[in-house]
């Protein structure tokens, strides 16, 4: 249940330029004149975002030239962007590519892209065009390269799955209709590799259930030499398929994927290398079985590949050492845990546990075996050097390796779980420090050498800052203060985002945010909307600015809302975490419930008999759940794309928290919604989609027959084009929150 973060290769998209463009949109609704006043309706509120999230400085940045410089986009009109180049160190900034000016070769067409590449020596531009998708992150593309010295624009992969330059820069591979392909610039040409040519096998791309849920789209790898081609052979042919359909037309057209639900086949996968100099095509001797390989890497090692292989239920990880020429392999290191093993987080958003520097014969593996993630140095062997990091708090990325200089830049939870911080650290482990100031949340994108890093951060007082960094000579200097955010809460109401602490039943504290209502009175009493996530490593409350709109406008129209975060969140050690093993729903539930009661036993002005819980996805299977078992104490209930039912859900997410089925089935039944529906007292509001290929619609029809055999009434709303986000345009997204505002008022505001 996550959404992919593809990785970067230099690459970048315009796919957040337009959407911020979308958001911008703001509606011509005139100033009053009054100080503070309120949305005047719903569309306000949801469309004026832009003004109080304000300017977030560079788009699209991408380092570039080994970090000497960046690249970032302007936006020209919607959908023409400019692509420039700053350096650091100069300040200098130059016009790159001007999209108002370019045009597909051959035609009068306005060139358009999705996203794009950098080659390594910073000439060229590879452009993602024509973009139609295939599953939620990916898709099929035209490539086009583009010289940055003489402005020439070439045709080099058409309908190609995923592409990517060589470390050198002289091919372009690509995956297309199965198989893997190169383009060689010298001579102007491409070839096939791989000549796979059966139904639901490919050599190059996974399926839906690798992609979505271990985080990656692409599943090849140059070396770093330039000469080999890894790369994931994924058989989906005994993979059961799911089907849907969106009912548009006189006889609809039915949409299917090879999708693995709790207790099916998985797609089984290999791992073959390619020689591009001799298109030798070499398999690694490993069997996965029904388990997993996650991740490859290539090492420092010449013609050396990484492997990275899991367990089914997703508990041991071993790393072993290919040579790709024979295609065997040494085991170099492995960990065992009686609870999930983690390769990637999602919410942290970083690809990667495991770090393979390319001019040093070691690596790095973030690992939470001491009751926190910390980082572990290996070398090649597979032998621990060290343990790198220690304390009572957690990493949560990793941004550059200096082999050079044997220097870490990471960020960490050290300051608070609430915040995140940047800190250098030597490979042994001494003279960390930190480089991050002022209090808050900082989000960092940083050079691959660490010279240079821009820092986007906020708190709940200060609205997004971006600066510019240097690790050597400190502030360069700032992109955004956002003073226009200051003076649009000066023309708008705006509730800021409180944090706040109470110990619960097991001893331990949980860290809160609540939003007061605009016009507070603490004389009146005030209906509570908890609104979550909670699922297993997410974190819902940071000390940052507060900028959700339908947050603010329910605060304007006179709710509390609030968000902790639960036993199972992230940033607070492996035992928080992890406690919800085997178990999902059931410790989350009773946090939300605490939470509720507590807010209202210490707050007069939150009256404890209009209290509603809201969440999407995993939030919406919480809400859900939290109802059936604590009935009575939240009188509504938002659910909105929900799990219903794990064993509805597919292998590799359900089975690494809730274990194998034939292990834990009373696990399975105790964690459904459908299992307590009877018990279910309240309204509830539930909101799917047809055509959401994540969480399938058939959860929601489950516990739509369950609560109707039991007595239970729920008002559905069904979005047939939609996706997991169930809204798919702005009107069934204005549609949607407006239906969930009529339902808690009806709710909440009757006495």
């Amino acid at each position: 249940m996550t959404i992919v973060q593809s990785q970067s290769y230099h690459r970048v998209s315009v796919v957040g330029l337009v959407l911020i463009t979308l958001l911008c949109y703001f509606l011509s609704f005139p100033a009053t004149g009054f100080s503070q006043q309120n949305y005047s309706s719903m569309e306000q509120a949801l469309f004026s975002g832009a003004g109080l999230r304000g300017g977030s400085g560079p788009q699209s940045v991408n380092w570039i030239a080994q970090g000497e410089r960046f690249s970032y986009m302007t936006s020209v009109q919607q959908g023409i962007s400019q692509i420039r180049t700053f350096n650091p160190g100069t300040g200098e900034d130059v016009l790159v590519f001007d999209g108002a000016e370019a045009r597909f070769p051959n035609s009068g067409q306005a060139f358009s892209f999705r996203s794009f590449e950098w080659s390594d020596d910073a000439g060229y531009i590879v452009f993602q065009t024509r973009f139609e998708p295939v599953y939620r992150y990916s898709g099929i593309s035209d490539y086009y390269r583009y010289s940055i010295e003489n402005g020439t624009m070439e045709l080099v992969a058409e309908r190609a799955f995923t592409a990517q330059l060589s470390p050198d820069g002289n091919k372009l591979a690509y995956h297309k209709d199965g198989n893997m392909f190169v383009y060689d610039f010298s001579s102007g040409s491409a070839r096939q590799l791989t000549f796979n040519e059966e139904d639901n096998v490919f050599y190059g791309r996974f399926g839906w259930v690798y992609e979505e849920e271990f985080g990656l789209v692409q599943a090849w790898s140059w070396s770093n030499d330039s000469r080999y081609i890894a790369f994931w052979k994924s058989d989906e042919r005994e993979v059961p398929l799911f089907k849907t359909t969106n009912f548009e037309g006189t006889h609809p057209e039915w949409f299917e994927i090879p999708f693995p639900k709790v207790g099916d086949t998985n797609p089984t996968v290999k791992i073959g290398v390619i020689d591009t100099r001799t298109d030798q095509l070499t398999w690694m001797n490993h069997n996965a079985g029904d388990g997993y390989v996650p991740r490859i890497y290539w090492t420092a090692n010449e013609a050396e590949l990484a492997i990275v292989s899991m367990n089914r239920a997703q508990t041991r990880v071993e790393v072993i050492m290919f040579d790709v020429h024979e295609g065997q392999g040494v085991s170099a290191m492995s960990e065992d845990s009686d609870v999930w093993i983690d390769v990637f987080d999602f919410f942290a958003g970083i690809d990667h546990y495991f770090f393979f520097p390319k001019d040093h014969k070691s690596f790095f593996w973030i690992s939470d075996r001491d009751g926190n993630k910390h980082l572990y140095h290996y070398d090649l062997g597979g032998n621990l050097k060290r343990q790198v990091t220690s304390g009572d708090w957690q990493i949560t990325y990793v941004h550059a390796i200096d082999a050079e200089n044997e220097l870490i830049y990471f960020t960490s939870t050290e300051v608070s779980p609430l915040e995140r911080h940047l800190y250098r650290i030597r490979f042994d482990g001494t003279d960390k420090q930190r480089l991050t100031e002022t209090a808050g949340n900082h989000r960092i994108n940083m050079g691959p050498d660490g010279r240079f890093f821009i820092d986007y951060f906020s708190n709940i007082e200060t609205p997004l800052q971006v600066e510019l960094w240097s690790t050597a000579s400190g502030k360069l200097r700032s992109f955004e203060t956002n003073e226009g955010v200051r003076e649009h809460i000066q023309t708008f109401s705006y509730a800021p985002r409180e944090l706040f602490q109470f110990t619960a039943s097991d001893g331990k504290i949980r860290d809160g945010f609540l939003i007061r209502p605009s016009e507070f009175d603490p004389e009146k009493s005030y209906p509570l909307v908890l609104s979550v996530y909670g699922g297993p490593s997410a974190q819902g409350v940071y000390n940052q600015f507060e900028t959700n709109m339908f947050y603010q406008y329910l605060a304007q129209q006179g709710y509390v809302v609030a968000n902790v975060n639960n036993l199972g969140s992230g940033g607070y050690g492996r035992d928080f975490e992890k406690a919800v093993y085997l178990d999902l729903g059931a410790s989350e539930a009773s946090d939300f419930v605490e939470t509720a009661i507590w807010l209202s036993a210490n707050h007069s002005w939150i009256d404890g008999d209009r209290m509603a819980i809201r969440g999407h996805s995993y939030g919406g299977y919480v809400a859900g759940l939290t109802m059936g078992l604590f009935p009575g104490v939240f009188r509504a209930a938002i659910i909105g794309a929900p799990v219903t039912d794990w064993r509805l859900y597919d292998t590799i997410y359900t089975e690494r928290y809730m274990g194998l089925i034939d292990q834990n089935a009373d696990g399975y039944e105790r964690s459904s919604v459908i299992t307590h529906a009877p018990n279910i007292e309240g309204a509830l509001f539930i909101a799917h989609s047809a055509m959401d290929e994540n969480v399938h619609l058939q959860n929601t029809m489950q516990l739509v027959t369950a609560l109707t055999n039991a007595g239970v009434d729920a008002e559905l709303r069904i979005y047939p084009l939609g996706d997991h986000s169930v809204a798919y345009n702005a009107p069934s997204f204005v549609l949607l929150h407006k239906a969930y505002f009529n339902f808690l008022e009806r709710e909440l505001k009757r006495r």
